[in-house]
């Protein structure tokens, strides 16, 4: 790709999520979001394979329709109340049009069917700004309007994401796919305390954004896209795959890692809200994702599993590894000892 298209994209969407988390008015919320649409676009299509076509086909009408359907409530909002401020979403039938919206810009189920096939035929770094950066707009959203939704419809697309996310990356061999069924769970955990404590979603979005920006960094330095070639990627950075299993664990939730943080406050919270039922039902669906996190970390461990691989044994090379990700890996691990300093935010 050309650097300054490459350059311009990068700015693009930089402005573009600028111009939606710091806006009072509809329109510019939703000018926004247009330009992070058509900014993505070319990087996901850079590679011209028609499976990168295909997926920024169908990123640019899903995109597009949920455009349209927030454009339509914040209008059909203003219709009835005379208001374009973000803030002041009362309207009931507004209010549903712009949780749909929203659901279909992030993946939510029942409207997650576009996002793993977008992810597999995207790069891997483009893939880590559909799971971060392109989702950071839609949830600032959705923390400005969090008192005027339906916290019981909330909770159930919230409860479904996690169950399908963990469900449906059982029986996936492409890291990517995994790694996109694993956004659609974490995007449950956020949307779940959205209501009772809308700080809370966003602490929980920010910390998955650590833990997931060196996992894709790993797997775009080691050139690894499906379980096959994970297996021997440790010839090449052993160091670096081995941090990787601590990395997926961490992102499984467990402790004492940095992905235990989030989950740990959130079923605190629901716990605080009288929500137990919930927090036990959400905990034990985890642990579906929780399997294919162990197979990841195990394909990533040095050992090999029972089958035999069809690809060669590879050299090992002395590639560096850049600092930014070492800083990272470090951050997506051993954050949890801050969290009596967390605790107090909230």
């Amino acid at each position: 790709m050309n650097p300054q298209a490459k350059l311009i994209s990068t700015m693009s969407l930089l402005l573009g999520t600028t111009i939606t988390i710091s806006s009072n008015h509809w329109v510019m919320a939703w000018t926004g979001l247009e330009i992070n649409t058509l900014a993505i676009l070319p990087l996901i299509s850079k590679s011209h394979h028609p499976r990168a076509t295909e997926a920024s086909t169908k990123y640019f009408l899903t995109q597009a329709t949920a455009s349209t359907l927030l454009l339509f409530a914040s209008m059909s909002n203003a219709w009835f109340t005379g208001q374009w401020d973000i803030t002041q979403l009362t309207h009931p039938t507004s209010c549903l049009l712009l949780t749909t919206a929203i659901s279909i810009k992030l993946g939510l189920v029942p409207f997650h069917f576009w996002f793993p096939d977008v992810l597999q035929g995207s790069p891997l770094t483009t893939g880590l700004l559909l799971t971060t950066l392109m989702k950071l707009p839609p949830i600032i959203l959705l923390f400005l309007t969090s008192s005027s939704l339906n916290p019981t419809l909330l909770t159930l697309m919230a409860s479904a994401s996690i169950a399908l996310g963990g469900w449906m990356g059982l029986n996936q061999t492409q890291t990517r796919k995994i790694l996109a069924f694993s956004s659609i769970s974490h995007l449950g955990w956020m949307i779940i305390i959205l209501m009772p404590n809308p700080k809370l979603s966003l602490t929980a979005f920010l910390l998955y954004c650590i833990t997931t920006l060196p996992i894709f960094s790993t797997l775009n330095t080691t050139k690894t896209l499906k379980l096959s070639t994970m297996i021997t990627a440790w010839t090449k950075i052993p160091s670096l795959s081995a941090t990787l299993m601590l990395m997926l664990l961490s992102l499984a939730g467990l402790p004492p890692l940095t992905g235990f943080l989030p989950k740990w406050f959130i079923i605190q919270e629901l716990t605080k809200q009288e929500m137990t039922t919930t927090a036990t039902i959400i905990a034990l669906l985890s642990l579906l994702g929780l399997f294919f996190y162990l197979r990841l970390a195990y394909c990533a461990t040095i050992t090999l599993p029972p089958n035999s691989s069809n690809h060669m044994k590879q050299w090992q090379t002395n590639k560096s590894v850049n600092p930014t990700t070492t800083a990272l890996i470090t951050m997506s691990i051993m954050i949890l000892p801050l969290s009596p300093m967390a605790l107090t935010i909230f």
